[in-house]
């Protein structure tokens, strides 16, 4: 069954299907603990740590998990104010409707296929299911590194009751030139692994609280409206790779968020004409406030 579900995978142009164990995940608690002791916490996360190293505390019956790349780099792109993975529409939605498909053919072979669909809205850790599932690495700046699509891939992953042979984790880390520990504007990597999300210039534009001057000298110096790209940008391993073969993920791409456009819609009208974009969830008034920082510079 894990070499058919790998053949579907191919069929719909996902190339990289790793399949991970339900743990409990308690070399995951460790960390987890530790960023907690930390205050290494932006408040977006699952707060009960339980939950995210316990598949069974969202499916009591889950035997396994089917963990999927989607890698979205179409290419490098001047003068855009938003971040790559927001370029093509909603990626939650896409991801989705892909896994979706993929469940309903396998249900197809197995009429008792049970599961459950999670893209970057899931208890568990979607980039230590890509690690132990053997899809990639993790990189010194926190990213999932895969060699042939680089960090710039989405991770959805399908909890399932079916149990299925687990894939090996890879003996391989980035080979921590620390370019991205140099490079980060919020200095929020910590050259060990570890990173302060709460410096984070794409937190940061995503963030309702109030900025501290520091925070928006940030975007005055990135002139980023939404997310940040450095890390990634700078990163060894993200050179030359190769571009997606998800047809989704390059058409309907938009580079640019217009101040002169937001600045005059309502609250409404930005819902409407954006719902369907990665960044609309945090809502016009956010991406107002990022917008008229970058455009008093």
């Amino acid at each position: 069954m894990k070499q058919n579900i790998k053949r579907y995978c191919k069929n719909l142009n996902i190339d990289y299907v790793g399949i991970a164990g339900i743990g409990s995940y308690y070399e995951l608690e460790t960390i987890l603990k530790n960023k907690t002791d930390k205050g290494h916490y932006t408040g977006l996360e699952e707060k009960n740590i339980q939950k995210r190293i316990n598949p069974r505390l969202t499916m009591e019956n889950v035997e396994s998990v089917i963990v999927c790349l989607f890698p979205y780099f179409s290419g490098n792109v001047e003068n855009t104010n938003i971040s790559k993975y927001t370029h093509s529409l909603d990626y939650h939605i896409l991801v989705k409707e892909k896994l979706e498909q993929l469940a309903m053919i396998i249900k197809k072979d197995i009429a008792e296929f049970e599961y459950k669909i999670f893209v970057d809205n899931g208890p568990l850790v979607d980039r230590y299911l890509a690690q132990i599932s053997g899809l990639g690495y993790f990189g010194i700046n926190n990213n999932i590194i895969n060699d042939e699509y680089g960090s710039y891939v989405f991770i959805g992953y399908i909890m399932t009751n079916i149990k299925l042979e687990e894939d090996d984790k890879l003996d391989k880390t980035c080979i921590n030139c620390g370019e991205c520990i140099r490079k980060c504007p919020g200095g929020a990597l910590l050259g060990n692994f570890e990173m302060n999300p709460k410096k984070c210039l794409s937190f940061i534009t995503q963030k309702k609280e109030e900025l501290t001057n520091e925070e928006k000298t940030l975007f005055e110096n990135n002139l980023t409206v939404f997310g940040c790209d450095i890390c990634q940008d700078v990163c060894p391993h993200n050179k030359k790779i190769n571009t997606t073969k998800i047809d989704e993920f390059t058409k309907n791409l938009m580079y640019n968020i217009d101040y002169e456009e937001i600045k005059i819609i309502s609250n409404k009208e930005f819902k409407r004409r954006y719902r369907d974009r990665a960044f609309s969830w945090r809502g016009r008034k956010v991406i107002l406030r990022n917008l008229e920082i970058i455009n008093k510079k």
